[in-house]
């Protein structure tokens, strides 16, 4: 199977995400920081946002999951893991705090790489290094988990 349509499929999908979070003003961090603070200028715009999302995935992915294998892909690639653990809480907590100093999560942060400004490309480093920086330290862990 040539990569071109899962390619193309993968263009047009990443331009309709940008697209809507560009249109619903996620891109911009004071969206996202009124939105955590509550007890302020609360914004509760994010929260339809997200709740659109929430309610086009519940009714399409049932069907979608109908099918024997994905259009463009050979089989569907869901996550084997489904209990909560102290690594999804803990983590969940670290993007909590990261997502509330930057005002960014990262769908939106990578949507406003777009205006190029020292502001957004920081974030975006800063996003890049500790998402290393987790990497290697998980994979250390990992192995030592697995060695006696």
């Amino acid at each position: 199977m040539s990569h071109l349509p899962r390619l193309l499929a993968a263009l047009v999908a990443g331009i309709l995400f940008g697209f809507g979070l560009s249109v619903a003003q996620m891109i911009d961090p004071a969206k996202v920081v009124n939105f955590l603070d509550v007890f302020g200028t609360w914004d509760p715009s994010l929260a339809f946002v997200m709740g659109g999302g929430l309610l086009v995935n519940a009714i399409a992915t049932p069907f979608i999951l109908q099918r024997a294998r994905p259009v463009f892909a050979e089989f569907f690639q869901l996550p084997k893991k489904t209990e909560i653990d102290r690594r999804i809480v803990i983590g969940g907590l670290i993007f909590g705090v990261g997502w509330g100093l930057a005002g960014y999560c990262p769908g939106p942060m990578l949507t406003s790489l777009s205006f190029a400004n020292v502001d957004i490309l920081t974030i975006v480093a800063a996003y890049l290094v500790g998402t290393l920086i987790t990497r290697i330290v998980l994979t250390r862990l990992d192995a030592r988990a697995v060695t006696p």
